[in-house]
């Protein structure tokens, strides 16, 4: 199943301008490698950021949203923002569902 995970901090906390936030931010990448399996997530699908906006949206194909808390807490998303974790579909199975 996917899920949209949108993290969101203020400037102070951003990565550019916090010391802890940069070494949470730099660290990520591969605690988020290591944990995904920890956590039910099958697949790191994609990663962008909002730099200005303070925003990062994050595309994960994982099993329910529970886990994908418990993965944000893991690997430090949620130490220094705030997440919405959605579910989500690609376009197209919903096109293919309303054309049936």
């Amino acid at each position: 199943m996917l899920f949209g995970v949108f993290a969101v901090h203020d400037p102070d906390l951003c990565p550019l301008n916090n010391v802890k936030s940069k070494k949470i931010f730099l660290d990520l990448q591969t605690k988020m490698k290591t944990d995904a399996k920890k956590h039910n997530i099958s697949k790191i699908i994609a990663f962008y950021m909002s730099v200005l906006e303070h925003q990062w949206t994050i595309i994960l194909d994982a099993k329910n949203a529970h886990d994908i808390e418990q993965f944000c807490i893991a690997v430090g998303i949620s130490a220094t923002s705030t997440v919405k974790i959605v579910p989500i579909k690609d376009f197209r199975d919903v096109a293919k569902t309303l054309s049936r």
